[in-house]
Protein backbone atom coordinates (compact mmCIF):
# COMPACT_ATOMS: atom_id res chain seq x y z
CA UNK A 1 0.00 0.00 0.00
CA UNK A 2 1.16 3.70 -1.04
CA UNK A 3 3.25 5.44 2.38
CA UNK A 4 0.60 8.08 2.24
CA UNK A 5 -2.25 6.01 2.88
CA UNK A 6 -0.37 4.49 5.64
CA UNK A 7 0.57 7.58 7.27
CA UNK A 8 -2.85 9.22 7.10
CA UNK A 9 -3.76 5.70 9.06
CA UNK A 10 -1.35 6.51 11.67
CA UNK A 11 -3.17 10.09 11.99
CA UNK A 12 -5.67 8.43 13.22
CA UNK A 13 -4.97 5.38 14.86
CA UNK A 14 -2.43 7.09 16.87
CA UNK A 15 -4.55 9.46 18.47
CA UNK A 16 -7.36 7.63 19.17
CA UNK A 17 -5.67 4.52 20.77
CA UNK A 18 -4.30 6.71 22.94
CA UNK A 19 -6.99 8.67 23.96
CA UNK A 20 -9.53 5.63 24.53
CA UNK A 21 -6.55 3.90 26.22
CA UNK A 22 -6.43 6.81 28.55
CA UNK A 23 -9.47 7.60 29.25
CA UNK A 24 -11.72 4.14 29.87
CA UNK A 25 -9.62 1.78 31.25
CA UNK A 26 -6.76 3.92 32.70
CA UNK A 27 -9.59 6.50 33.99
CA UNK A 28 -10.57 3.91 36.39
CA UNK A 29 -7.40 3.00 38.21
CA UNK A 30 -5.56 5.04 40.71
CA UNK A 31 -1.86 4.97 39.99
CA UNK A 32 -0.87 7.26 43.85
CA UNK A 33 -1.22 10.47 41.98
CA UNK A 34 1.48 9.82 39.47
CA UNK A 35 0.58 11.50 36.39
CA UNK A 36 2.51 10.38 33.84
CA UNK A 37 2.38 6.49 34.21
CA UNK A 38 -1.17 6.42 32.58
CA UNK A 39 -0.03 8.61 29.89
CA UNK A 40 3.09 6.15 29.43
CA UNK A 41 1.11 3.20 29.02
CA UNK A 42 -1.86 4.95 27.05
CA UNK A 43 1.60 6.08 24.81
CA UNK A 44 2.97 2.47 24.42
CA UNK A 45 -0.60 0.73 24.00
CA UNK A 46 -0.74 3.16 20.53
CA UNK A 47 2.71 2.62 19.23
CA UNK A 48 1.59 -1.27 19.76
CA UNK A 49 -1.62 -0.79 17.77
CA UNK A 50 0.05 1.80 15.25
CA UNK A 51 2.54 -1.00 14.48
CA UNK A 52 -0.02 -3.63 14.17
CA UNK A 53 -2.10 -1.58 11.62
CA UNK A 54 0.95 -0.36 9.74
CA UNK A 55 2.18 -4.19 9.05
CA UNK A 56 -1.15 -5.32 8.32
CA UNK A 57 -1.70 -2.57 6.21
CA UNK A 58 1.60 -3.96 3.80
CA UNK A 59 -0.52 -6.45 2.56
CA UNK A 60 -3.39 -5.74 -0.12
CA UNK A 61 -6.39 -8.17 0.59
CA UNK A 62 -6.10 -11.24 -1.76
CA UNK A 63 -9.50 -13.24 -0.88
CA UNK A 64 -13.05 -11.97 -2.11
CA UNK A 65 -14.06 -11.90 1.39
CA UNK A 66 -11.02 -10.03 2.80
CA UNK A 67 -11.42 -6.95 0.26
CA UNK A 68 -15.46 -6.80 1.57
CA UNK A 69 -14.34 -6.64 4.95
CA UNK A 70 -11.63 -4.18 4.58
CA UNK A 71 -14.20 -1.84 2.01
CA UNK A 72 -16.80 -1.88 4.47
CA UNK A 73 -14.94 -1.23 7.69
CA UNK A 74 -13.03 1.89 6.24
CA UNK A 75 -16.33 3.10 4.41
CA UNK A 76 -18.72 2.64 7.46
CA UNK A 77 -16.02 4.51 9.62
CA UNK A 78 -15.67 7.02 7.56
CA UNK A 79 -19.54 7.30 7.42
CA UNK A 80 -20.36 7.00 10.96
CA UNK A 81 -17.87 9.56 11.74
CA UNK A 82 -19.14 12.15 9.35
CA UNK A 83 -22.79 11.03 10.72
CA UNK A 84 -22.20 11.14 14.05
CA UNK A 85 -19.88 14.64 15.06
CA UNK A 86 -21.14 16.31 11.24
CA UNK A 87 -24.37 17.57 12.73
CA UNK A 88 -22.16 18.22 16.24
CA UNK A 89 -20.26 20.41 14.67
CA UNK A 90 -21.98 22.20 12.45
CA UNK A 91 -25.60 21.93 13.74
CA UNK A 92 -25.39 21.80 17.61
CA UNK A 93 -28.85 23.09 18.67
CA UNK A 94 -29.76 19.80 16.57
CA UNK A 95 -30.17 17.06 19.41
CA UNK A 96 -31.04 14.34 17.53
CA UNK A 97 -27.72 14.84 14.91
CA UNK A 98 -25.48 11.92 15.88
CA UNK A 99 -28.50 9.69 14.92
CA UNK A 100 -27.52 10.31 11.75
CA UNK A 101 -24.37 8.34 11.80
CA UNK A 102 -25.54 5.65 13.88
CA UNK A 103 -28.92 5.06 11.88
CA UNK A 104 -28.17 6.41 8.38
CA UNK A 105 -24.38 7.10 6.90
CA UNK A 106 -22.62 4.55 9.16
CA UNK A 107 -24.87 1.65 7.63
CA UNK A 108 -24.71 3.08 4.12
CA UNK A 109 -21.02 3.05 4.42
CA UNK A 110 -20.84 -0.70 5.54
CA UNK A 111 -23.20 -1.66 3.01
CA UNK A 112 -21.18 0.94 0.09
CA UNK A 113 -17.68 -0.14 1.34
CA UNK A 114 -18.95 -3.89 0.54
CA UNK A 115 -19.64 -3.12 -2.52
CA UNK A 116 -16.68 -0.84 -3.29
CA UNK A 117 -14.80 -4.03 -2.05
CA UNK A 118 -16.07 -6.45 -4.10
CA UNK A 119 -15.61 -4.24 -7.25
CA UNK A 120 -11.79 -3.48 -6.20
CA UNK A 121 -11.02 -7.40 -5.93
CA UNK A 122 -12.95 -8.12 -9.16
CA UNK A 123 -10.95 -5.83 -10.93
CA UNK A 124 -7.43 -6.33 -9.23
CA UNK A 125 -8.36 -10.17 -8.88
CA UNK A 126 -4.92 -12.24 -8.92
CA UNK A 127 -4.56 -14.31 -11.88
Amino acid sequence: MKPIIQILAMLVVIPATYLFVFWVPLSLVSFGGVRWIPMVIALGCALVVAWYVWKLMDRAPDELMSSIGSGAIAFGVIGFIGGFFGPLIFSPESNQGPMLGIFITGPLGVLLGAIAGAIYWKVRKPA
